[in-house]
């Protein structure tokens, strides 16, 4: 797991179709209840390089940490 690679939420392109949500088995997201768009509530469970959930968001919502 890595400290400086996780997950940034572009909200403006996110549909809240909660594919990455689905996705990770690592925890790092959750359902935000008043928006119902996932949020980053862990990001120290993300594994570093892992691009698993950038890959299956269908409008490109997400980047990492890292790349900014």
């Amino acid at each position: 797991m890595a400290k400086n690679w996780y997950p940034i939420i572009d909200y403006e392109k996110c549909t809240g179709c909660l594919t990455c949500v689905s996705f990770c088995p690592h925890g790092v997201y959750e359902v935000d209840p008043d928006t119902g768009k996932p949020k980053v509530v862990n990001p120290e469970n993300c594994v570093e390089f892992c691009r698993g959930c950038q890959k299956v968001c269908p409008t490109g919502a997400i980047s990492y940490f890292e790349d900014s």
